[in-house]
């Protein structure tokens, strides 16, 4: 730690054990700040998809859900922006079944 420096601390409340994991099914999704545009896109559809995301969400925070209305077949070309490091998922964390996490 540097003086001047902040740091956030991100506590979760949990009615369960208290140890959260990340979970499989994905819905929030966010573009990478730093992303150099010289990534070579191969997919056009992902290329495409790219084009969506920036317009709409720029390097904010969004919903898989909120896709539908732009790009109805989005899984696949979201899949591989995800594996070329442009977007970033942030996969729900989970606590034990039946239990409530916030």
């Amino acid at each position: 730690m540097i003086e001047g420096e902040q740091y956030a601390i991100e506590t979760f409340g949990s009615t369960g054990r208290g140890i959260v994991y990340e979970d499989i099914d994905c819905s929030h999704y966010m573009r990478e700040f730093d992303w150099d545009d010289t990534t070579p896109i191969r997919d056009s559809k992902a290329r495409g998809l790219l084009n969506v995301i920036n317009r709409e969400y720029g390097t904010l925070a969004w919903c898989r859900k909120w896709l539908e209305e732009h790009f109805p077949r989005h899984l696949r070309p979201l899949k591989s922006l995800v594996d070329l490091g442009i977007v970033t998922a942030y996969p729900p964390l989970s606590d034990i079944n039946g239990c409530y996490t916030a």
